[in-house]
């Protein structure tokens, strides 16, 4: 049984493999799939590629059980299995894996927003080895980079702090705000803005990605942070969701499951992204080793923010086994399951399927 599911979607390229699977876990030949037997294919299903099962919660297998569950009478038959097979267990056996590089550029390792200047003084360039490593030794279906790219007016820059009028609520004026100060804006409606050094301004070498960074010839470069009025950390939309990237249009298009997150600032760009990519319904892996921030708090509040969001963090050592699927997270099962009972999300849409066809 241990890698009886995984063999079964490589071995029958047919409508064969979902019957031989459900026959396979239909322990009393009833016809249907009760809890006991679902918990097996759970435990068939989640495992590293050493073999070692991963445990889930028994809420959660309920709560999973009860996405297929369709009519509620506390067994999956092979109709409700359909919808399983083919939006969940095919997944995770074979996700469609994007890697997201995330602001690698020269202002954030070495230029006037040098990372190592911030309060956690982490050197941007140590991300370098193990990202190209990562894009040399794991065939992701797409790889992206994203690119701080500023007018020279943007509202985040702290020489430019003086050009748009503050709100009378904002705790600092003009005149004392320093590099890292939080100001707010006038509106409509009244906008928070952490001020920064003037940095990736559009086609300056501070915006170039870092030249040891390996661009890979079918990348994809995603600019963010060109509207001069918002700042954007996020590589889905801007701080104030007026406006998306191309990223989650593309994503789509390529029918991606699962996203790879890296880069830099850890608690700044990286996270915002991640925690997007989550909220938006993808399953999401942060490669912690791969990321440096600015702030030690914050870098763990961003980890927590991305756990409880039913994301996962892993080393990049861990990553080609996962983007093959011959290591299997509970979380992002459970995350996925989750998302299909929501119509809205990219994953539920994917292949077209809705939960009782």
């Amino acid at each position: 049984m241990d890698s009886l599911i995984p063999s079964i979607v490589i071995d029958h390229p047919n409508g064969s493999a979902m019957d031989a699977c459900f026959t396979a876990f239909d322990k009393d030949g009833d016809g249907r799939l009760d809890l006991a037997e679902f918990t097996l294919i759970c435990r068939a299903l989640f495992r590293n590629d050493r073999g070692h099962i991963y445990d889930v919660p028994a809420e959660r297998l309920e709560q999973i059980f009860s996405v297929f569950d369709t009519n509620g009478d506390g067994y999956i038959d092979r109709d409700e299995f359909k919808f399983c097979w083919n939006q969940w267990i095919k997944t995770i056996v074979r996700p469609v894996n994007a890697f997201l590089i995330v602001d690698v550029q020269n202002d954030f390792i070495s230029g006037s927003l040098d990372i190592s200047n911030c309060s956690a003084q982490q050197k941007g360039h140590e991300i370098l080895e193990p990202v190209n490593n990562l894009l040399d030794t794991v065939d992701f279906d797409a790889v992206f980079y994203s690119l701080d790219w500023h007018p020279s007016d943007h509202v985040s820059f702290i020489d430019n702090v003086k050009m748009r009028p503050l709100d009378e609520t904002s705790p600092i004026d003009a005149d004392s705000a320093q590099v890292f100060d939080t100001v707010i804006f006038a509106g409509p409606p009244p906008m928070k803005q952490r001020l920064w050094p003037r940095h990736c301004v559009q086609d300056s070498w501070g915006a170039e990605l870092h030249k040891d960074l390996k661009v890979m010839d079918n990348g994809i470069k995603v600019y963010k942070g060109t509207n001069p009025e918002v700042d954007s950390y996020s590589v889905f939309w801007d701080n104030k969701k007026l406006s998306d990237t191309t990223l989650n249009a593309q994503l789509k298009m390529k029918g991606t499951t699962d996203i790879y997150v890296c880069g830099l600032a850890y608690d700044v760009c990286v996270g915002a992204t991640a925690v997007d990519a989550l909220s938006v319904g993808y399953r999401t892996i942060l490669i912690d080793d791969c990321c440096r921030g600015t702030d030690f708090k914050d870098i763990e509040n961003t980890k927590e923010k991305v756990v409880s969001s039913h994301g996962v963090i892993v080393q990049s050592n861990e990553i080609k086994a996962m983007a093959e699927g011959r290591d299997r997270r509970p979380e992002l099962g459970y995350k996925l399951a989750m998302e299909l009972k929501n119509p809205d999300s990219v994953l539920s849409q994917r292949n077209g399927y809705r939960v009782g066809e």
